[in-house]
């Protein structure tokens, strides 16, 4: 059966069922909601993909951070091959990965040649000799720079009576104390990423599904599918079921993306040298996911129901969506490099804002429990008065059909 098919004869079905209690029409309208949308095939391949992206990202990120830095082969011949170990010393202190082989003289030449190795050292006393095939690469220079004048003062340790060895280690251990008056905070990347991802998930969750609103009532509208629905639900009440229903659906699709994106994590040992609170930030997504959405989809839907015809929507929503833009990319732009921001930090705490900023302090640490419990209940607060204020403008614009019809008109004839 088709979309267009499940969607009809579920209408029907509401149709059908006569006068119906508030709390039972509500389930029956989100009831209809729900099995008409997911069984479509943009739900279906939507979730996947985003699963798929989060699963896969996940993996890609613990390649590249299990990968150790390729080490740079170097040859000692044995003559020169008692210093390998202070060659080796002198590099890892500059932050070179090294790998010493000893190798005859004959072979020098060949392996150099066949690049088996970047350079052979032939002798360290009295001078320091090197061999490479063509020139000394930028990253060994400095290197052979630095050894040379280690093997200079293991060889004045040496005629002065102390041993040279002793002395190397520790030059090599040797670390500057730097104070800083205004020292950068340390930079988690599990909660820079938990961060991002948080914010990116909830922003076009959020703006699907509150556009999925708007979109379903203008289409109910000029198809005329409304005017029977109507005949058996209030208004007020088909709005709630529609607003429940796709809540429903859109609260599942990012469960099941969270769900995968803690999994991996997990499963893959991402977050065992991050500070990163998986659990406490997957579930505060969610909270805010179902925050954001009552509120932007009562004001979404409230705008759908002022035009007739689906090319309209995207001008009556148009501030809305604009609104949800702006602490999206403020949230995504500062709060991961300055999760202290002033600017970012009041926002957080303002309803409409706080389901994109208030998740991404939170992954990034930078949220008390107490800020975020305040920015949910202010944020709750404000939800009964955009069920009352988006039910009147509904019902008052729903049956209207032609021009695009003005709010304060719609709260009159409500």
């Amino acid at each position: 059966m088709s979309a267009d098919a499940r969607q009809g004869a579920s209408t029907r079905q509401v149709a059908a069922t006569g006068e119906l209690g508030t709390s039972a029409a509500i389930r029956l309208v989100a009831a209809r909601e729900i099995t008409t949308r997911v069984r479509t095939r943009a739900f279906i391949w939507t979730t996947a993909l985003f699963v798929a992206a989060v699963v896969l990202g996940g993996i890609l990120l613990d390649v590249v951070g299990g990968q150790e830095p390729d080490a740079t082969d170097v040859g000692f011949t044995p003559s020169a091959a008692q210093a390998a170990s202070l060659f080796e010393a002198t590099a890892k202190g500059m932050g070179v990965t090294v790998e010493t082989h000893e190798v005859d003289d004959a072979t020098v030449d060949e392996q150099l040649q066949d690049g088996s190795l970047e350079l052979v050292v032939t002798a360290v006393d009295p001078t320091l000799d090197v061999t490479v095939d063509d020139a000394v690469g930028q990253v060994l220079e400095p290197v052979l720079a630095a050894f040379a004048q280690q093997l200079a003062l293991a060889s004045a340790v040496t005629d002065l009576g102390g041993e040279p060895a002793e002395v190397a280690g520790q030059i090599a251990d040797a670390q500057p104390q730097v104070t800083a008056l205004d020292p950068e905070p340390v930079r988690d990347g599990g909660q820079i990423v938990a961060g991002y991802i948080a914010g990116i998930l909830l922003f076009i969750s959020l703006m699907t599904a509150g556009q999925l609103v708007a979109q379903g009532v203008v289409e109910e509208k000029s198809s005329r599918v409304v005017e029977l629905l109507l005949a058996t639900v209030r208004p007020a009440q088909l709005m709630a079921g529609k607003v429940l229903g796709i809540g429903v659906v859109g609260l599942l699709q990012v469960a099941l993306v969270v769900a995968a994106g803690a999994g991996t994590a997990t499963a893959l040992g991402l977050l065992d040298a991050s500070s990163l609170d998986i659990g406490t930030t997957a579930v505060w997504a969610l909270v805010w996911f179902v925050v954001g959405f009552a509120m932007y989809a009562l004001v979404l839907g409230a705008l759908g129901a002022l035009v007739s015809r689906q090319e309209d929507v995207g001008s009556v929503i148009g501030p809305v969506t604009t609104l949800m833009i702006v602490p999206y990319v403020l949230g995504i732009s500062i709060l991961p490099w300055d999760p202290t921001n002033s600017l970012a930090t009041w926002l957080s705490f303002v309803p409409f804002c706080s389901p994109m900023l208030m998740p991404i302090r939170i992954a990034l640490g930078a949220a008390e429990t107490w800020e975020a419990l305040l920015a949910l209940g202010l944020s709750i607060a404000l939800v009964p008065v955009l069920v009352w204020l988006a039910g009147r403008i509904y019902s008052g614009a729903i049956l209207h059909s032609g021009s695009r019809m003005k709010i304060r008109d719609a709260l009159r004839r409500a």
